[in-house]
């Protein structure tokens, strides 16, 4: 049995396990490793191949690295959309939107918070995409099967630019293998794969290739992550969370719903937020003491946390402390990365996200899955460990971090100039402290995207919202829709 520790980084949770966990030899993929299937997706039985590969490539010079893929193909047509997906990090293996999303089997998380996760089944995913696309789920170097072949220099590859650049050679020698060079190719990052996503589409349009390029969706954003770093100077930061503290008063009945809905709820709180509050915070020291109480008592109504803890948090109350205050009285912290699980208030020490209680179920259902459905030798070294152990350990191209004011967004700028047709959507959870509704409607009011191409989706659920099943309908309709576009 593996011991797992979980925790909670920036872009997600990575998940360590013990020196031992992935004792047995590599799995190995100098044949791909090709399955047949059948499966009932959207109402339409579909017959596909899942096809597991390796692809030796040195995007980075005289540093090779080997790519290991999944992907689920349907038929030989050139002309079907093909959909990369990946997750955050950095870095992190697909295995989140493969086997929890988007995957033709995936591990039923059930609505009930309090489920014993020894109780979670691996069920058909009538809810997949592949009725529409083939769908490749890609693994970075040192995650998954994935590797890089020079182990002193794997940290070349640990950042923003080079990580993409795997990532965009990848594309082309899978679309090469496969002649699927004028297929619409569409792109799906989670988290800090969102960033990956900007860069690679930045790379892409610098490129003089004819790559049909058609969509991009950015779930979970982090591309102005600096705008959710709760610097207690920045007090924008403030402003854009807002609607995520209310949102977690809301479901837990903390907040008076007075016969609204959630999304009319948090329109009041935005309006609020951006008008009354923000002048609040600008004026300071300024701000009459009637002011500072009257703000103060709307923020209490609004998220459920009393007037006197906004007070003395100088109306700066971060996402954090929120975690800690809100059920302060029954011992409970909030989940980080979704707010709705809770956990044991930590006595010291770093806060504990109760909705880790997804990932060590979720390695082992894929590990069963990858051999039994798949049909690889030694799946139990599927890495779904981070080979970066701290931010500090990547190159975000700016000293300051990710929460530098580094233009991640401008790839995505990019994109729409060299790619006329581009569509996208940005996909938010109402319940995810560490991506925000808040932020991510500052982003699209901030950059210079052409509105008619852009859409923003909001599902009630978390960081990866498409754990609650109503969300994953929800989120997979949107994608049937963007991919036939």
């Amino acid at each position: 049995m593996m011991k797992f520790s979980i925790k909670t980084a920036l872009f997600g949770v990575l998940i360590t396990t013990s020196a031992t966990a992935f004792s047995a030899s590599a799995a190995k993929f100098s044949v791909p490793v090709i399955k047949q299937h059948q499966g009932t997706f959207a109402g339409h039985s579909v017959h596909y191949q899942s096809v597991v590969e390796s692809f030796s490539l040195s995007p980075l010079v005289n540093n090779p690295v080997e790519l290991v893929s999944t992907s689920y193909l349907v038929g030989n047509d050139a002309q079907r959309p093909v959909l990369f997906a990946f997750n955050g990090g950095p870095i992190s293996p697909s295995v989140y939107l493969h086997m929890l999303a988007l995957g033709p089997k995936r591990l039923a998380v059930p609505d009930d918070l309090n489920a014993d996760p020894a109780s979670f089944a691996v069920v058909d995913n009538h809810y997949t995409p592949l009725d529409v696309a083939d769908i490749v789920f890609y693994d970075p170097g040192n995650t998954g099967f994935s590797k890089i072949e020079q182990a002193d220099n794997a940290a070349q590859y640990y950042g923003n630019v080079s990580d993409a650049k795997a990532f965009v050679a990848f594309v082309h020698a899978w679309l090469q293998r496969h002649q699927r060079e004028s297929s619409p190719i569409y792109i799906l990052g989670e988290s800090y794969g969102t960033m990956r996503t900007a860069a690679a589409v930045q790379q892409l349009s610098e490129e003089t290739s004819a790559l049909n390029l058609r969509g991009v969706y950015l779930f979970g954003q982090a591309l102005n992550i600096v705008e959710t770093a709760q610097r207690p100077a920045n007090i924008m930061t403030y402003v854009v969370s807002l609607k995520t503290l209310a949102a977690l008063g809301w479901y837990h009945d903390k907040v008076a719903k007075n016969g609204r809905s959630l999304p009319q709820f948090l329109e009041q709180v935005g309006k609020f937020a951006e008008g009354e509050y923000l002048h609040v915070l600008l004026a300071g020291n300024r701000a009459s003491a009637a002011e500072r109480q009257q703000v103060a008592d709307k923020l209490a109504a609004y998220t459920g946390v009393s007037a006197a803890v906004h007070l003395a948090h100088n109306l700066r109350l971060t996402k954090n402390q929120f975690r800690l205050e809100l059920l302060k009285q029954q011992q409970l912290v909030l989940g980080g990365s979704d707010g709705r699980y809770t956990a044991k208030a930590p006595k010291q020490g770093q806060l504990v996200d109760g909705a880790g209680v997804v990932y060590p179920p979720l390695s082992e259902a894929f590990k069963q899955y990858a051999a039994n459905e798949l049909g690889v030798v030694n799946a139990d070294s599927y890495q779904v460990s981070s080979p970066v152990s701290s931010l500090a350990q990547w190159d975000w191209g700016s000293k300051a971090g990710p929460f530098g004011n580094w233009p991640y967004a401008n790839g995505i700028t990019a994109g729409f100039k060299a790619f006329p047709k581009l569509q996208l959507i940005v996909g938010v959870g109402y319940y995810d402290t560490q991506t925000t509704t808040g932020a991510t409607e500052y982003l699209l009011n901030q950059e210079p995207w052409p509105a008619s191409q852009v859409q923003l989706k909001y599902y009630p659920g978390g960081h990866m919202a498409y754990t609650v099943e109503a969300n994953l309908k929800a989120f997979t309709d949107d994608l049937r829709q963007w991919l036939q576009q």
